[in-house]
């Protein structure tokens, strides 16, 4: 069994999973977004050999915490993938985690620019640690 979380984007939707107890949180890849079911479509596909029983989106709130347009999207989505997968879906603040992402990978050695697929599935991986952190509370 494992938990997923997504970070949509507009370009990409970034992948990251762990295990149920969240012992180790993996940023997987991201995927190119085309729209609607064929973005459904993909994220099961590649979630579909991994044992998933939960998703988590990331949710862009506005820094003062209210949801502006990109939150209801999110919420939209969240949804849809829901009803499309059979599976419990929820949210989790995303505020700043792409920020976070890259310097996240600034800090590696060796890393050279930000690879835009790596930075979505990091940002991915910082929305389930930080729901996570919220269930631990």
């Amino acid at each position: 069994m494992a938990i997923a979380a997504l970070d949509l984007g507009r370009r990409r939707i970034g992948i990251a999973l762990c295990d149920d107890d969240g012992a180790a949180v993996v940023p997987l890849d991201a995927l190119e977004r085309r729209g609607g079911r064929v973005d459904l479509t993909a994220i099961m596909r590649r979630l579909g050999n991994l044992g998933v029983t939960k998703i988590i989106v990331g949710l862009p709130l506005n820094m003062d915490g209210s949801a502006g347009p990109a939150a209801r999207v999110a919420e939209d989505f969240a949804a849809k993938l829901s009803e499309f997968s059979g599976l419990p879906v929820e949210t989790c603040d995303e505020r700043l985690s792409s920020i976070e992402a890259e310097e996240r990978l600034r800090e590696l050695p060796g890393h050279r620019g930000r690879a835009k697929a790596k930075v979505d599935a990091l940002a991915a991986a910082i929305i389930l640690e930080r729901w996570l952190n919220e269930r631990r509370r």
